[in-house]
């Protein structure tokens, strides 16, 4: 099969202000051409001529299903009063609820431009059904809580089961996620060093989200949570995602740099849950590679990445000074999440040998018009309802927004009763 996608405005995401009109070959699941327009033989051709072409998004940070949660308990005044609301409810979840949940958060996920998401929840091996169901991509997490011996028990009971999930769909990869350092034991951390290393899975794990994380972690370790984290020799040098890291002090920030650690930018969640902000801007001046998150539905309350990038826009300038560049905050969405995610071969970048995961996003809209700057026009100016068509893996599974594998009906109907049925448990 040889997709041919003329005339469109190509963002490569290569470099800096690159941008051209052009085609792109799509054959089989990989991109075989990108360049001026010529004359190739395709199966299907699609006329582009008033959309933008880049890669498709990256979430490299959220918790899919508790989208399940969605505008429940707004109210609370931290991350730790909320959580004291939303650890019950998640305590009555079976795999059923984990499925339908997961695959709303996808359908979302895909209308936004959305292709591969990095995740942290139970019951893993469903959320593996809804990527398969779908085509996309995910780095699906063995979720880690308490001590080393609930630990051993999740590698024994969980991980065969999301590997089993995982087996017949190369598109899906697993990492082991311990939660945070106030859930999980020292042992539990080293355990996921240790583990990962000999297995070769990204650990990705919640790091200096609030203050009190820090200040509980200066009373109880007396050091701060990465460089607790260090102490005990729990990094994994080069394979290590930092979900928020709003608060990682100097000394931190330089360990990160010197491991080749990734820290997530999740700005939505961070502010509604009066976590703070992220410098993105120091992160990024020290070379670190800084990646973009909704975080879980239940604290953004949305996923969708094209307005992430326009609040994290927004946010990382708050404190004056130079302005972030459009192009900076695409990066975090596609190619910084492709490396966090260890995915840079496949992902993140419109290249020649490349998965063809792509997004068609309309000019046509008054909300894109003029057209001045492409860059900052998906930043600052489109919404997910610009977003036309996605492609995974040389798939379409959008076409003029709706989507091409499932009944979206169903969807939201199913986990509507599925979330019903939890209330009444």
């Amino acid at each position: 099969m040889r997709t041919l996608i003329k005339n469109a405005l190509i963002i490569p995401m290569k470099n800096d202000e690159e941008y051209f009109r052009g085609d792109v070959l799509i054959e089989e699941d990989k991109i075989a051409y990108v360049g001026e327009s010529r004359d190739i033989d395709a199966d299907v051709v699609i006329d582009a001529q008033h959309r933008i072409l880049m890669p498709a998004l990256i979430n490299a940070h959220t918790h899919l299903a508790m989208i399940l949660m969605r505008n429940y308990k707004d109210d609370k005044e931290n991350l730790q009063q909320w959580l004291s609301e939303i650890f019950p409810i998640e305590d009555k979840l079976n795999a059923d609820d984990i499925l339908k949940a997961s695959r709303l958060g996808i359908a979302e996920l895909i209308k936004g431009g959305c292709t591969t998401f990095c995740d942290m929840y139970f019951y893993a091996e469903e959320t593996a059904k809804a990527v398969r169901e779908a085509g996309i991509n995910a780095s699906l997490g063995l979720t880690l809580f308490g001590d080393v011996e609930d630990t051993n028990d999740r590698y024994e009971e969980r991980l065969p089961r999301l590997e089993a999930a995982c087996s017949c769909y190369p598109r899906i990869s697993i990492n082991v996620g311990p939660h945070a350092i106030y859930t999980c034991s020292k042992e539990t951390y080293q355990s996921a060093k240790e583990f990962s290393e000999k297995n070769g899975f990204v650990i990705n794990t919640h790091m200096s989200e609030t203050e009190k994380e820090v200040s509980d972690s200066l009373s109880e370790n007396g050091t701060t949570p990465l460089s607790y984290l260090k102490g005990i020799d729990a990094i994994s040098n080069g394979n290590m995602i930092l979900a928020h890291g709003v608060h990682l002090t100097d000394e931190e920030l330089e360990t990160v740099k010197e491991c080749g650690l990734s820290v997530v930018n999740n700005p939505s969640s961070n502010m509604k849950l009066t976590s703070g902000a992220l410098d993105v801007e120091k992160l990024l001046g020290m070379g670190i590679n800084v990646a973009l998150g909704t975080d879980g539905a239940s604290s953004n309350n949305n996923l969708n990445m094209l307005e992430e990038m326009h609040v994290a826009a927004l946010s990382a300038n708050l404190k004056g000074g130079k302005p972030i560049k459009p192009y900076d905050i695409l990066k975090m969405a596609t190619i910084n999440g492709a490396r966090a995610l260890k995915l840079e071969e496949r992902l993140g970048t419109v290249e020649v040998g490349k998965d063809a995961d792509l997004i068609l996003i309309s000019t046509e809209s008054e909300n894109m018009n003029p057209l001045n700057n492409p860059f900052s026009a998906v930043v600052f100016s489109a919404s997910s309802e610009d977003i036309k068509t996605v492609f995974s893996a040389g798939k379409m599974v959008l076409d003029d927004r709706k989507l091409t594998y499932a009944d979206e009906k169903e969807i939201i109907r199913d986990v509507n009763a599925s979330w019903a049925d939890i209330l009444r448990r």
